[in-house]
C-alpha cells in the first residue's frame, strides 16, 4: 500500500531546487504518473526516485510560462511572498493572499 504524503498543498508557491522557476502546484501524483519516455529524457544521474509525490505546477521562469512536473525532493517552498504570474492561474484559482493562491473550487 503505498503511503506517500505531499509535502505542499494546492496554490503554494514553490520554487526548482536547481533550476531557476517557480511555480504554483495545482495537482499532485502521489507516485510517477508520466510516461517512461519523460523519464528516460532526464540524466541518469539526476533522475528523482519514482517512488515520491510528483506535482504539476504552472511555472514561470525570466523567459516564459509553461506547465513543470517535479519530484518532491526537487522542490522548496518559495518564501518570497512574490505571486506567479502564469496567466492559466485565474482559471483554477481565486487572488494571491498571504503568500498562496486559494482554489475556486471545493474538492472532495
Amino acid at each position: 500500500m503505498l503511503k506517500a504524503r505531499a509535502k505542499y498543498h494546492l496554490g503554494q508557491v514553490v520554487r526548482h531546487r536547481k533550476h531557476p522557476f517557480r511555480g504554483v502546484v495545482f495537482d499532485v501524483d502521489p507516485e510517477f504518473n508520466n510516461t517512461d519516455e519523460w523519464y528516460a529524457a532526464i540524466p541518469e544521474d539526476s533522475r528523482p526516485c519514482k517512488e515520491q509525490p510528483f506535482y504539476h505546477l504552472l511555472a514561470e521562469n525570466d523567459q516564459s510560462y509553461y506547465i513543470a512536473y517535479v519530484s518532491e525532493q526537487n522542490l522548496v517552498e518559495d518564501y518570497s511572498g512574490e505571486p506567479v504570474d502564469h496567466p492559466d492561474i485565474p482559471d483554477l484559482f481565486g487572488p494571491f493572499e498571504d503568500g498562496h493562491y486559494p482554489l475556486h473550487f471545493q474538492l472532495n
